[in-house]
């Protein structure tokens, strides 16, 4: 817990609620008849309101991507790494929002929320979410805020694809856009990732169809193996192996079915954590979100006329060990941004960390953000 908050953090965050009474039209053609989005800001908007950045989280993010609620927290936000005074989102010069998604379970609209229809929790009756309903409330809350245009969006994974779809849906709203180890739409093996993750939690006897809240329990188990698998594909090769190679927990073998390797106690601790975290129907909507994301499925597969209604500069940036999004999926979104004769600049960073290497202030990647959103204000090339 942080006795004392580093001079380059945001300090003490408290989130706030915005509510909507305005009916948001869905992808899926239902309808939110009325929601709350839980949202930090970091730094302070300027008179023209002119230096704020989105921050648009990935499958199992938040809102707190800064900073501390308290100081009991163990730790600060998911990307306090590269927002804070002096840091490479520098809020001491921008004014920064992050924002949880509908369908979340850390205060937005989500699963676990009450159907105002039927005085109970949604559960999974809630709607399932596409990447544009999040990008259309988001657009919704800047409005709220004042905000007509966007120093720039940036996400990375499943936010580098809100941010890209930020750049479709609301071209004139954003001067840059950072799409950081993220695709223009799943593979099958990513696809098939996902499904897995979901029928572990489905075929957890605690699910009830989804409705365990109405029987006071929850698929921890299930949610549990999903996180397991999900985190295995987060991390690279060289990353486990370096980190725990064949080492033994106690010394010696066991033989037999407990824990023998470092490796399983720490899949098995980080699933227990997570699975004491979130909620199980909003793992299963994120992950559908994360399937039916294919932005060029509307423009007749064509991905390059479908980005060539964007107006922004653009980042792209990729890992070398990301083997879930790996370098040539994002290579797809330069190679149609460049027949879209977008602006483009595009890295290939060499990182061990894999698909995680985003949340990390690698000096390399650090780098290349800092001198993205300083070209959005000399107005050089991207």
């Amino acid at each position: 817990m942080p006795t004392d908050i580093p001079a380059d953090s945001v300090g003490l965050i408290s989130p706030q609620t915005a509510t909507f009474d305005e009916p948001l039209p869905l992808r899926s053609g239902r309808t939110l008849p009325s929601y709350q989005l839980v949202y930090e800001t970091y730094g302070t908007l300027n008179a023209d309101r002119s230096n704020a950045i989105l921050i648009c989280h990935a499958l199992s993010g938040h809102h707190h991507a800064a900073g501390y609620h308290s100081m009991d927290d163990r730790k600060p936000g998911w990307w306090d790494a590269c927002i804070g005074p002096g840091k490479v989102i520098d809020t001491n010069h921008y004014f920064v929002v992050s924002v949880n998604n509908l369908g979340g379970c850390h205060g937005s609209t989500g699963p676990t929320s009450i159907d105002p229809a039927t005085g109970r929790p949604y559960g999974p009756d809630f709607p399932i979410m596409a990447v544009r309903d999040w990008v259309k409330s988001q657009a919704r809350l800047a409005d709220r805020l004042g905000i007509e245009r966007w120093h720039a969006v940036i996400g990375g994974s499943l936010g580098g694809m809100q941010a890209l779809r930020w750049s479709i849906d609301y071209p004139e709203r954003m001067r840059g856009c950072a799409v950081i180890a993220a695709a223009p739409k799943l593979s099958a093996q990513n696809i098939a990732f996902n499904e897995v993750a979901r029928q572990a939690i489905a075929s957890d006897p605690d699910f009830h169809q989804g409705y365990y809240m109405d029987h006071d329990t929850r698929p921890k188990k299930g949610l549990m193996l999903a996180r397991m698998l999900g985190h295995i594909t987060y991390l690279s090769d060289s990353a486990m192996r370096e980190k725990f190679g064949r080492d033994l927990r106690s010394g010696t073998l066991n033989f037999n079915y407990d824990v023998d390797f470092e490796v399983e106690s720490y899949l098995r601790y980080q699933g227990e954590n997570f699975s004491d975290q979130f909620d199980a129907n909003t793992y299963l909507l994120m992950t559908k979100a994360l399937d039916y994301f294919d932005p060029a499925a509307d423009h007749d597969n064509d991905l390059a006329r479908c980005l060539s209604q964007s107006r922004c500069r653009f980042l792209v940036a990729s890992f070398s060990t990301d083997w879930r999004f790996a370098p040539d999926r994002s290579e797809e979104i330069v190679r149609a941004l460049v027949k879209a004769r977008r602006p483009v600049s595009y890295l290939e960073i060499d990182a061990p960390q894999g698909h995680d290497a985003f949340l990390f202030p690698i000096p390399e990647y650090v780098d290349l953000i800092k001198g993205f959103l300083g070209s959005l204000e000399t107005g050089g090339a991207a």
